[in-house]
């Protein structure tokens, strides 16, 4: 829980998304995270993180993916601070603008080299190497459970009317931080050399 709430790019795509566009955005972009989450969970479980690991050009693309995606999202999010207009919380979101708000939480984690190494280090640590399947079924439950306390929590937290109307007012600082930490998020994953090396 601790590894899932620290600040980060799915904790401030959850953020942003629920300030600038209420709260059905922002769980949706929480839902997508939480499906990353159980696919890299999933995973680990059977092991296939792991062997991603000792292949380190899959390790190495899917950093690269991710850090251009992040990139990606923090020139959008500096873009929009620079554009005047209506500050307002967006409605009348349909079923498939949630479906790409969605889709665009589960790119972040599904992108996120850190998400593997979080679930493979937790299922070393926590489950024996001769568990019985129930036990590895149930630890991967348990850090899910925990995934969607985290992040449905700050979907509902940073869509409450205090926080909507600290973004209303300044929309345009809002989003530049977080263009600049999307910004450097990426650029830190692109020129860090990976842990699987």
């Amino acid at each position: 829980m601790v590894g899932g709430g620290s600040p980060g790019p799915a904790t401030l795509a959850i953020a942003g998304t629920a300030m600038q566009r209420g709260r059905a955005a922002g769980l949706a972009v929480a839902g997508g995270i939480v499906t990353g989450s159980a696919c890299w969970g999933i995973a680990a479980a059977l092991g296939m993180s792991a062997l991603m690991l000792t292949h380190v050009w899959a390790f190495t693309i899917l950093r690269y993916v991710g850090a251009l995606f992040l990139i990606y999202l923090g020139y959008k999010a500096l873009r929009a601070a620079w554009k005047s207009g209506d500050s307002a919380v967006a409605t009348g979101l349909t079923d498939a603008s949630l479906r790409r708000l969605w889709a665009k939480g589960a790119l972040i984690h599904l992108t996120n080299p850190k998400a593997i190494l979080g679930w493979g280090a937790v299922f070393a640590v926590a489950v024996p190497a001769n568990a019985p399947p129930a036990q590895i079924w149930q630890t991967f439950a348990m850090l899910l459970t925990a995934s969607c306390i985290v992040f449905f929590g700050y979907g509902v937290l940073f869509s409450s009317a205090r926080m909507i109307r600290a973004y209303t007012r300044a929309r345009r600082w809002f989003e530049a931080t977080f263009g600049i930490l999307f910004g450097a998020a990426g650029l830190t994953l692109l020129f860090t050399r990976g842990h699987a090396q």
